[in-house]
């Protein structure tokens, strides 16, 4: 599985406003809207991110962020993906500020799948050369493009 393969150009943005991490959710969100990957209510997948970011964070540190959850409201995997020049506290695990967010929502019942673009996301994010290049890309485009040529990599 790629990344490419459940992120749509549309639902990437290289320079997010958020300056906290309930409104990094709601911008990712909303551009997973926007680009047609939620058919239900954003709401109810809003909640969901939120009730699992009070299970543990999902900063993970290195300036990365992985923010999923599974919802009635996608019929597919879908990914989101932004970038803070800024950084935003996200209680990661080394307590540095997140930059790097990958957003992931499933479907109910889509354990594997999700599994998978989880730790694909992991692997890529893993990379130090990876992280610089998607922390320097400063245009839609060039963020996306990042994440294409790495997926192709891999």
């Amino acid at each position: 599985m790629n990344i490419v393969d459940i992120l749509d150009r549309r639902a990437v943005k290289a320079s997010l406003s958020a300056k906290a991490k309930p409104e990094v959710l709601r911008e990712l969100l909303d551009a997973l809207v926007a680009s047609g990957g939620v058919e239900g209510e954003p709401s109810e997948v809003l909640e969901g991110l939120l009730a699992r970011e009070e299970l543990g964070s999902t900063g993970i540190g290195y300036g990365v962020a992985i923010p999923h959850c599974k919802s009635e409201s996608v019929s597919r995997l879908v990914a989101a993906c932004g970038r803070s020049a800024e950084g935003v506290a996200f209680d990661a695990l080394d307590g540095k500020p997140a930059h790097i967010f990958f957003m992931l929502v499933g479907p109910k019942g889509s354990a594997g799948a999700h599994l998978k673009a989880l730790a694909r996301m992991s692997r890529l994010l893993k990379d130090a050369s990876f992280r610089g290049v998607l922390a320097e890309a400063d245009t839609d485009e060039a963020l996306y493009a990042a994440i294409q040529s790495a997926d192709a990599a891999a």
